[in-house]
């Protein structure tokens, strides 16, 4: 009796900041689920891992496989990932199959269509890799420009390394082709024209801001240093020469938090939250949040929402923890401000009050 008050009182005490929130799980009959972007306000485009890509209506719930021509590898943390549709364009992130186990971060750009959708690559990160870690993956559009966050696939100090992909935040132009005032052009003729900011381990969530139009980001840590921070021109964000608070996974030390000369993020993490997507929120259901960031957890299962001004952190609220399950991927209904996420548990989930 004891027990089942005291499991009663932390279920209560976890939702505390939500008790005017509401749930409804929408479909839970996924296979992994990353990412999931709207197409208009009753219907969505999901990714799961494993390779499939399925269109759902949110009314009558009816979901739909649409065939695609990506070669990929899902394994370990790679598959099929970010989805984005823009002004009837589908952008997808992937593991590309390159041969003999290797793969890459690559982006690729298709018209939607409701039965099948014909990829072709606009970005591939280069060198390929044969490791099942860390591929970033997540997308944006700003100002007619594609990021594209670029894991460092477990090689640490190749984020230092502006001759190869891994481990960086990348600008293109949405036809794939190569912004003329990227950093290269800019004073750091020795990067590869793609890059715009290095010194990232496995940035797992991206957002653009409306209200300040700039770009925002989330990256996953080793053991510990998960961090919360904006994407700056030609910047350095230190991976693997900086921890940011964390350690290997042996135990060992990797670096100082922070030192000058790099960029800091607005907020850390120590220990580690498993740091996944994010967004910026802009809405009316919860219009006592404008301008917040909402980020999403896979370790403690929580939604967490922070406040933030001139790039500097003012506080952290958990909305809630362990309602859904690992979160992967989050966004907004724009027509209503409802939030809509996916979890592990393979489950598309409503947030709304």
């Amino acid at each position: 009796m004891k027990k089942l008050v005291i499991l009663l009182f932390l279920i209560f005490f976890s939702n505390l900041h939500s008790s005017e929130i509401k749930f409804e799980m929408i479909i839970d009959d996924l296979n992994s689920p990353w990412s999931l972007s709207f197409i208009d306000k009753d219907n969505i485009i999901i990714t799961e891992k494993k390779g499939k890509l399925f269109t759902l209506n949110l009314n009558n719930k009816n979901k739909k496989e649409i065939k695609h021509n990506l070669s990929l590898i899902s394994s370990g943390q790679g598959g099929l990932l970010d989805v984005l549709h823009d002004n009837n364009k589908i952008y997808i992130s992937y593991s590309e199959n390159r041969g003999n186990w290797e793969t890459s971060t690559s982006v690729a750009k298709g018209i939607f269509e409701k039965k099948e959708i014909v990829f072709k690559n606009i970005f591939r990160a280069e060198p390929p890799i044969d490791s099942g870690y860390h591929f970033g993956s997540r997308l944006v559009i700003k100002d007619k420009h594609l990021y594209i966050t670029a894991g460092e696939r477990g090689q640490g100090m190749i984020a230092q390394d502006a001759t190869k992909h891994p481990g960086s935040i990348i600008r293109i132009n949405l036809d794939g082709s190569i912004p003329k005032d990227n950093p290269k052009f800019k004073g750091k003729k020795n990067w590869l024209p793609e890059i715009f900011q290095i010194g990232v381990r496995n940035p797992q969530g991206i957002a653009l801001s409306t209200f300040d139009n700039k770009i925002y980001l989330t990256n996953h840590g080793a053991k510990g240093g998960d961090w919360f921070g904006s994407a700056n021109f030609g910047e350095n964000y230190g991976w693997k020469i900086l921890g940011w608070g964390g350690t290997n996974y042996s135990g060992t030390k990797i670096g100082p938090k922070w030192k000058p000369g790099f960029t800091k993020a607005i907020k850390y993490w120590v220990p580690s939250i498993a740091v996944s997507a994010m967004t910026i929120y802009k809405g009316d259901t919860f219009r006592e949040w404008e301008g917040d960031a909402l980020i999403a957890s896979l370790k403690d299962q929580s939604l967490r929402k922070i406040k933030f001004k001139d790039n500097k952190f003012v506080n952290e609220e958990i909305i809630f923890r362990g309602n859904i399950g690992r979160i992967r991927d989050i966004k907004i209904q724009k027509e209503t401000g409802d939030l809509f996420m996916l979890s592990d548990k393979g489950q598309l989930w409503k947030m709304y009050k």
